[in-house]
């Protein structure tokens, strides 16, 4: 499903997904023009992926997207949007996006997040930034709060170095190369965080790293 609010970009972007250099195949079941039309046409008929523009009228794509997450957990979602603010791209994470790309990106650029996203991995395209210097603490006491954090939930140090690139959007492909481990192992350390936390989704995950200043 496709929300925007702009025909020819929704027509461009059709165009795009029907490419014969997509290797999915995309069968696009609705149109949503407006917030509220979008929940509407969900509740109906669910899609497995949504494309949602974050610049939506009657309700914004940040407002949309906690409640549409909270009543659809498999449902994947990919943000499109002109929008590059980290706070925003902060917000969308935290309401539950998969997935956050720029409209000025490429094709291939789709493809990618795409593909990404229905994995089950977390997407952030190019120019996209979560790190917001206004928005982080001055790293005073800083090492003793993960270390009260780490006790807290029973995480191992490794596991509080995965959580934190999970909290910067990274994959497990991108973590393994940062901590010079395996796919699998990073895997199994988010498999072992998740089930810690309490939490079955990614998404669920990087909120839990915003909300407690880790990234």
């Amino acid at each position: 499903m496709i929300a925007d609010d702009h025909p020819i970009y929704v027509e461009g972007l059709r165009s795009v997904l029907a490419t014969e250099a997509a290797d999915f195949t995309y069968n696009v079941i609705g149109i949503a023009r407006t917030g509220t039309e979008v929940l509407k046409m969900l509740r109906s008929a669910p899609p497995e992926l949504l494309l949602l523009d974050l610049n939506l009228p009657e309700a914004d794509g940040l407002k949309i997207l906690p409640q549409a997450r909270k009543e659809f957990p498999e449902m994947r979602i990919v943000v499109l949007t002109v929008y590059e603010d980290p706070k925003l791209v902060k917000a969308a994470f935290k309401g539950g996006t998969d997935g956050y790309i720029l409209k000025t990106s490429g094709r291939d650029e789709l493809f990618k997040g795409v593909r990404e996203v229905m994995a089950g991995n977390t997407f952030m395209g190019r120019g996209v930034e979560v790190t917001d210097p206004t928005m982080r603490s001055s790293g005073v006491g800083k090492n003793v709060y993960e270390d009260k954090f780490a006790k807290k939930n029973n995480l191992t140090r490794r596991e509080m170095e995965v959580l934190r690139h999970i909290g910067a959007a990274l994959n497990n492909k991108d973590i393994s190369e940062k901590l010079y481990i395996s796919d699998q192992t990073v895997s199994v350390h988010r498999k072992n965080i998740m089930r810690k936390m309490g939490v079955n989704s990614t998404a669920s995950l990087i909120k839990i790293a915003y909300d407690n200043n880790l990234v």
